[in-house]
């Protein structure tokens, strides 16, 4: 069974930096993780995704400004943000699949979700 619980998320003023973490559970071989976030009104979009051999992929939006890694030995995915804008208020998910995808920004490739946790940016 897969299991995926983030944490770090909180309210901070533009500008600002902050780290998320994603601890997951029961992923061996080849898999993908990603961090998605859906803000108020809108549907969810992708912001990150990390391959087990590391190889990695962003939205345009986040180029740049935010870093997704991972640690293996602490089974622990990471999404770190600087430069934050109001724009990226959203509740940010962790999500995951086994084996590999051609889209690893498009959602309907996750089997697997956390149960998100909320970034806040405003002054």
């Amino acid at each position: 069974q897969v299991q995926l619980v983030e944490s770090g998320g909180g309210s901070v003023q533009p500008g600002g930096s902050l780290r998320l973490s994603c601890v997951y559970s029961g992923l061996g071989g080849y898999y993908w993780l990603a961090w998605f976030r859906r803000a108020p009104g809108k549907q969810r979009e992708a912001v990150a995704a990390i391959h087990t051999y590391v190889r990695t992929t962003y939205a345009d939006s986040v180029k740049g400004r935010f870093t997704i890694s991972k640690d293996g030995a602490q089974r622990t995915l990471y999404l770190q943000m600087t430069s934050l804008e109001p724009e990226d208020t959203a509740t940010y998910f962790c999500a995951a699949i086994r084996g590999g995808t051609l889209y690893p920004l498009d959602e309907s490739q996750y089997t697997y979700w956390g149960q998100g946790t909320q970034v806040s940016v405003s002054s």
